[in-house]
């Protein structure tokens, strides 16, 4: 018997949607496109995404899709993932609601997005994803690419890290602003003609 192509491409959909409720179950938040070539990991929620509205839906959200769309990335390329565990279903939580989640819960929900580049929004982010790829930025060179410095690009197995100190806080700020702008300009989409 012959697998046909939408048949298997409806078997991965429905593996990648069982591992992401599995996920979700654990406390992890995310929101967005899953298979985006991009996750922006965001560890200093606002009042509302602490309360459960969606991740980056306020103001810094709309400057980051604006910011991603001005270097090449589609629309639908965005996906934010909160390194602070939301509710999550009894007896399956993995840290309290607001707790930072376990290093190894967040690599796991990283490796199944499986992006091409991720954003770290702010220091609590990258903190976060020192602790959860501990071994994979030890191997890097330059003391200060290793440590996540905001505005280098570290390659992490396979991807391209890019840490940012305070994006949504820069908003206020049209210096700090631009500095972000800077920052992001570095991190186009795989193979755009930039």
């Amino acid at each position: 018997m012959r697998i046909s192509s939408s048949d298997r491409k409806e078997a991965l959909a429905g593996a990648v949607e069982q591992e992401l409720e599995a996920l979700a179950a654990r406390g992890v938040r995310m929101a967005g496109n899953a298979f985006s070539p991009i996750v922006l990991v965001k560890g200093e929620l606002n009042a509302d995404e602490l309360a459960g509205g969606e991740l980056l839906a306020g103001a810094d959200g709309h400057a980051l899709r604006a910011a991603l769309g001005a270097i090449g990335y589609a629309p639908e390329d965005f996906c934010a993932l909160a390194a602070v565990a939301g509710p999550a279903q009894p007896g399956d939580a993995v840290a309290a609601a607001g707790e930072p989640l376990p290093p190894e819960v967040l690599h796991e929900a990283l490796e199944a997005l499986d992006p091409e580049a991720v954003l770290l929004l702010d220091d609590a982010a990258a903190r976060a994803m020192r602790d959860a790829y501990a071994d994979a930025l030890v191997v890097i060179e330059d003391f200060d690419t290793a440590m996540l410095k905001p505005g280098l690009i570290a390659p992490v197995l396979g991807r391209r890290v890019l840490a940012l100190d305070g994006f949504e806080a820069a908003l206020n700020d049209p210096r700090e602003k631009q500095r972000m702008w800077a920052y992001i300009k570095r991190l186009p989409p795989a193979g755009a003609p930039y």
